[in-house]
């Protein structure tokens, strides 16, 4: 797979005929795209726990109320015990993916902890979990009009209001996704 055929750095927009419901309505961000499959963030998800419930469970103190309050979101089905932190690229932290000159996805415990101390990234995301596809398994989907796709947007990522997410990524591309049929043919 060339450069120029990545999804890296884009987001999948659920459309109303994606019947599985781990996605209905999502909007997923694009962390990794090759050959071998690709790897997401649902970014409009949110889970019924708190970031300081979170850091709790891992021993780390969170004084902040605010930050402990922040709503941490459901990434994907896979490996949901797993943490994640989509991240402005502010700093280096261990175990650092870039994924694009602005986005980086994190997953050591460093950035929570700075997170916790006010001393994180500018802009964060915590997520559970993440979504996965198997090598071709995307372009599989999106042949299918399971998804949308179009390039990422870090204000819909990290300043729009979740329940307004899935509608805002959607109008990047030009689309009412509420207009959109439930079923897609093929011609």
């Amino acid at each position: 797979m060339d450069t120029t055929s990545s999804l890296t750095n884009h987001f999948l927009i659920a459309t109303p005929a994606l019947a599985d419901p781990n996605f209905r309505r999502t909007v997923t961000y694009i962390c990794e795209h090759t050959e071998n499959g690709a790897m997401g963030l649902v970014i409009n998800r949110p889970l019924d726990l708190t970031l300081g419930e979170v850091l709790g469970h891992l021993d780390v103190p969170t004084p902040n109320p605010q930050i402990a309050g922040r709503t941490v979101f459901l990434g994907g089905p896979v490996e949901t015990g797993r943490g994640f932190v989509l991240h402005s690229l502010d700093r280096v932290w261990e175990g650092m993916q870039q994924i694009s000159p602005a986005l980086a996805v994190t997953t050591t415990k460093d950035v929570l902890e700075a997170i916790a101390d006010g001393q994180g990234p500018r802009q964060s995301l915590v997520a559970l979990g993440y979504a996965g596809w198997g090598a071709g398994q995307l372009e599989a989907e999106l042949a299918e009009n399971a998804w949308l796709c179009g390039p990422a947007d870090e204000k819909i990522i990290f300043e729009t209001p979740c329940g307004q997410r899935w509608e805002a990524a959607a109008a990047l591309m030009g689309v009412t996704i509420a207009q959109f049929p439930d079923q897609v043919g093929h011609a």
